[in-house]
């Protein structure tokens, strides 16, 4: 990856990725940001809404713009300033959503740019609307994400079952040494 200055950056220029919604995805999501609403987990729940099923969190899908911007347009070194939002349609699990961004406009006194940005479905739909802020980097930035620990370890390959097998055999094991310590006596 190879951000962007001002310099290279012109009106119509555009970035996007692709992405499938995973219920994974969703699930490890709302566990780092704390967004337990039970209409992203919960089937049951969610059946009762309008949506019929559960829907990914609407700033779950806006951080596929995110990814655009910190990865491709400008790129590395981006620092991203404001978002306006509108949620138009629902994100449901299996959806293949496209981030798209493109340059509106150029301050180059300034060092900003300013982004249309949308994510459609795999229907075409738009799912989120918006308009970015973003000043680039100076300097063009040159940066190779080196593969996470799980990645390296080949992790993310293991079905949620394994996970939690791995997950209760270490609690499991954590809870035993610890009943098999006793604290000090005191005298």
């Amino acid at each position: 990856m190879i951000g962007k200055t001002i310099r290279e950056l012109r009106p119509g220029d555009s970035a996007e990725i692709t992405r499938t919604i995973g219920e994974a995805a969703i699930a490890s999501f709302v566990a780092a940001v704390g967004d337990y609403n039970p209409v992203h987990s919960d089937r049951g729940y969610a059946a009762t809404t309008p949506f019929g099923e559960p829907i990914a969190p609407g700033i779950f899908t806006a951080g596929l713009i995110s990814a655009v911007i910190g990865t491709q347009l400008p790129g590395p070194g981006a620092i991203y300033l404001s978002q306006a939002l509108k949620f138009t349609k629902p994100v449901k699990f299996g959806d293949r959503i496209t981030a798209r961004a493109e340059v509106l406009e150029v301050l180059a006194e300034r060092n900003r740019i300013r982004l249309k940005t949308v994510c459609v479905n795999q229907n075409g739909d738009e799912v989120l609307t918006g308009e970015a802020w973003v000043m680039p980097s100076k300097t063009a930035v040159v940066y190779e994400a080196a593969p996470s620990a799980c990645e390296a370890n080949g992790l993310w390959t293991y079905s949620p079952w394994v996970w939690t097998a791995r997950a209760m055999a270490f609690w499991g094991s954590l809870g035993l040494a610890m009943l098999g310590q006793r604290p000090p006596r005191r005298v």
